[in-house]
C-alpha cells in the first residue's frame, strides 16, 4: 500500500513545476516575489520542509561516505590474513557497489516518478539501516561455514549486503533530487543546490578523513561497556541511515493522490521518453553532459592523487587525501559563494567561467605537480571552479524538467554519472603509467575547456535560434 503525503496546512504545497521552453529573449525574466524573497540562503533556511530534507541528507550521506570505510574495516578484521593484499577484497566490494548503479540507475528513475517521494526517501534509508545493522548477526552466523569456491561465506554476505544497499541508493538519489523542486520555489533552487553541494563536499571530506577514526572510537566506546560487543561500527553507519529515515518522516512534499494517478510504468518506453526529452531540450542535455564531464574529472583525480602525492616532497602516497580534501574545501567555498550571489548571473556565464577556471587549475596542477603549496592551491581552485559548473547545471536540470519527467531524467543522470565515475577509475591509472601524470592532467584540462566552450556555443545558438523564430512569428 502506498503512503500518500498529505499537504501541510502550515506549509502549503507548491504548484508543480511547468516545463520551461527556450525563452524568446536572451535575458531571463526578473524573479517574482513568489520565486524569490531575498538574496542568499536566508529564504531557503526559513523553509521548514527544506530543512527536514537537508537534515535527512546530512545523516544519509554521512552513512554513504563511511559505508565503504566500514567495509574495509570489516574485511581487515574478519577476512584478510597477514601478508595478504587487501586490494582484491576491496575491489570485489567496489564492483558489488557499482553494478546496481549501472543496472538500475535509469530503471529507478522511472518508478520514482510514480511513487511518493517522501515514501521512497524514508523507506530506502530505513532499509539500508536495517541491512547494515544485520551485518554482525550475518557474520556471526556464517563464521563457521565452509568457504564456497574458496571464498568465505561471510565475505559473500558482505557483497550481497553491499549490492542491496547500493540498489536502494539508486532509488534514493533521484527521489532526493526530484524532491527539491517540490519544496523549494524555482527562484531559490540555486541557493538550495549550493547548500546541498556544500553539505555533500563537507561530508565527503569528513567521511574519508575521519571515517576510520570515528568508527574506531565508537567501537572502542562500546567495547568499554562490554568487551564482547564488537558491533559499534555497524551501529554508527546503520544508525545514521535509520536517523535519516526517521527525520524524513516529517517531510511534506505537497504531493497528492491526484498527482500520482498515472498509468503503470512501461519501463523501456519511459526510459526512451527520458532520452527523447533530453534530445529536444538542449539546455538540460548540455547541463547533464557538463555534470558527466565534471564527475569524470574528479573520479580520475581520485586515482591520480596517489601518484601526485608520491611525487610531492613532504607527502607520502597514503596522504593523497590532503589533495582531495583541498578540492572539497574549494568546492564548498565556491558553492557557498554561489548560494549568496549566484542568482545575479545567468547559469551559462557561471558554467563558462567554471570551465575556463577549472581548465587553468588543471594546467597549473600539471605544471607544478612537484610543489606542495602549488598543488594544494591548484586542487582547491579546481574544486572552487567545479562548483560553478555543478551547482548551476544541477539547478538547470531541476528547474527546466517537468515534474512528470524528473524521475526519468534524474534516473538517466544517475546512471550516466555512475558510468562516468567507473570508467576513469579503471583507465586513469593505466593512462598515467603510459603517458605520465602531466600529460593526463593536461588532457583532463582540455576536456573541461572543450566541454565548456561547446556547451556555451550550443546554448547560445539555441537561444538565438529561438529568438529568431519568435521574431519571425510576430
Amino acid at each position: 500500500m502506498r503512503i500518500l503525503d498529505e499537504p501541510d496546512s502550515a506549509c502549503p504545497p507548491l504548484a508543480p513545476s511547468q516545463p520551461v521552453v527556450d525563452p524568446p529573449d536572451i535575458a531571463p525574466p526578473p524573479p517574482t516575489l513568489e520565486d524569490h524573497h531575498g538574496p542568499g540562503f536566508g529564504p531557503v533556511l526559513r523553509n521548514r520542509r527544506f530543512i527536514v530534507l537537508w537534515m535527512g541528507q546530512i545523516f544519509s550521506q554521512l552513512a554513504d561516505k563511511i559505508y565503504l570505510v566500514l567495509m574495509i574495516a570489516l574485511i581487515s578484521s574478519h577476512f584478510q590474513v597477514e601478508a595478504d593484499s587487501i586490494s582484491h577484497w576491496v575491489s570485489a566490494v567496489m564492483i558489488a557497489f557499482t553494478i546496481p548503479a549501472v543496472l538500475f540507475g535509469s530503471l529507478a528513475g522511472v518508478y520514482v516518478d510514480r511513487w511518493v517521494k517522501k515514501t521512497v526517501l524514508v523507506q530506502t534509508n530505513l532499509w539500508r539501516g536495517a541491512l547494515v545493522l544485520a551485518l554482525p548477526a550475518l557474520l556471526w552466523l556464517t563464521g563457521n561455514l565452509k568457504p564456497w569456491w574458496q571464498v568465505p561465506v561471510g565475505f559473500i554476505a558482505l557483497l550481497v549486503i553491499t549490492f542491496f544497499v547500493s540498489t536502494l541508493t539508486q532509488f534514493f538519489a533521484p527521489a532526493e533530487q526530484t524532491a527539491i523542486p517540490l519544496i523549494v520555489p524555482k527562484g531559490q533552487l540555486l541557493p538550495a543546490n549550493s547548500l546541498y553541494t556544500t553539505t555533500m563536499m563537507v561530508l565527503l571530506i569528513v567521511g574519508f578523513a575521519v571515517g576510520e577514526p570515528l568508527l574506531a572510537f565508537i567501537d572502542q566506546g562500546l567495547r568499554g561497556i562490554n568487551p564482547s560487543w564488537s558491533f559499534g561500527r555497524e551501529i554508527l553507519v546503520g544508525g545514521a541511515y535509520a536517523i535519516a529515515g526517521l527525520i524524513l518522516l516529517c517531510l511534506k512534499t505537497g504531493e497528492t493522490a491526484a498527482s500520482l494517478k498515472i498509468e503503470r510504468p512501461h519501463v523501456f518506453q519511459d526510459i526512451a521518453d527520458g532520452i527523447q526529452y533530453l534530445r529536444h531540450n538542449h539546455r538540460v542535455r548540455n547541463a547533464m553532459v557538463q555534470l558527466i564531464i565534471l564527475f569524470c574529472v574528479f573520479a580520475a583525480l581520485a586515482v591520480l592523487a596517489v601518484p601526485l602525492a608520491a611525487g610531492i616532497p613532504g607527502l607520502k602516497p597514503e596522504q593523497f587525501g590532503f589533495l582531495l580534501a583541498a578540492g572539497g574545501v574549494g568546492m564548498a567555498i565556491g558553492a557557498f559563494i554561489l548560494g549568496h550571489w549566484g542568482q545575479q548571473f545567468r547559469p551559462l556565464y557561471l558554467t563558462l567561467s567554471g570551465s575556463v577556471g577549472g581548465a587553468i587549475a588543471l594546467f597549473s596542477l600539471a605544471l607544478f605537480s612537484n610543489h606542495l603549496a602549488a598543488a594544494l592551491t591548484s586542487t582547491a581552485a579546481l574544486g572552487f571552479f567545479a562548483a560553478f559548473i555543478g551547482v548551476p547545471m544541477q539547478t538547470t536540470i531541476q528547474a527546466e524538467t517537468p515534474e512528470a519527467m524528473r524521475g526519468k531524467v534524474f534516473g538517466l543522470q544517475n546512471n550516466a554519472v555512475n558510468i562516468a565515475l567507473s570508467l576513469p577509475l579503471a583507465l586513469a591509472g593505466v593512462a598515467e603509467s603510459i603517458w605520465g601524470l602531466s600529460a593526463v592532467l593536461n588532457a583532463l584540462a582540455l576536456l573541461v575547456l572543450i566541454g565548456g566552450l561547446l556547451s556555451w556555443t550550443i546554448s547560445r545558438k539555441g537561444v538565438l535560434t529561438s529568438t529568431s523564430t519568435n521574431v519571425t512569428k510576430r
